[in-house]
């Protein structure tokens, strides 16, 4: 594993992930690190990685399927285990499309966000995930405040390096800037730990 620690702020880490398979390397590591009941908000341009963080952070909880962009089914369950061995059910989220477009001026858009959770029988599962259940909710962030004051947020960057045509589709190529925000006491010693695995 190739990561390193660029940045390391009260209540965050940011590091430096140069390859694909650091970047599943690292959902790897966080999965290692996952509770019954947390929420991981996993945000980022496309192309930046998501997915691919996405299908370490599922080989780390030894689910039973593949993990794939959920973009044209909003939500897929899967079943694995923690690292203690509990089974776990792992939900992931796509929710670009969910409070996308509609709104009117002065609307309740996390009111109206949740309306459409619960049309989709995700809303319990969000706001109250229970200890058996990892919620992964990829383009989650507008969202954030809807969703359970304890949650880690997974913000992967994409710097566009000297050569790279900004206007080209993106590749799987070049280095990513990965942050790791906490957010809540649960994540505090959590974080600490992650950071002592990257220093190693």
């Amino acid at each position: 594993m190739s990561l390193k620690l660029v940045g390391d702020d009260t209540g965050e880490l940011r590091l430096a992930v140069p390859r694909s398979s650091d970047m599943q390397d690292l959902g790897g590591l966080v999965a290692s690190h996952l509770h019954g009941g947390d929420v991981v908000l996993l945000s980022g341009p496309l192309g930046a990685g998501k997915t691919t963080l996405a299908q370490g952070l599922g080989k780390g909880l030894k689910v039973d399927g593949p993990v794939v962009s959920p973009t044209f089914t909003i939500a897929r369950e899967l079943h694995g285990s923690l690292a203690d061995g509990r089974a776990v059910d792992l939900v992931h989220v796509d929710a670009y499309r969910l409070g996308g477009e509609g709104y009117e001026p002065g609307e309740d858009s996390v009111g109206r966000l949740l309306d459409e959770l619960e049309s989709l029988g995700l809303d319990e599962e969000l706001e109250e995930p229970g200890q058996e259940t990892v919620v992964l909710m990829e383009w989650g962030e507008q969202m954030a405040s809807a969703l359970a004051d304890q949650r880690l947020e997974i913000i992967i960057d994409r710097p566009l390096e000297g050569e790279m045509d900004p206007d080209l589709p993106p590749t799987s190529r070049g280095q990513r800037l990965v942050t790791l925000r906490g957010v809540g006491s649960s994540w505090v010693s959590r974080l600490n730990s992650l950071r002592k695995v990257v220093q190693a």
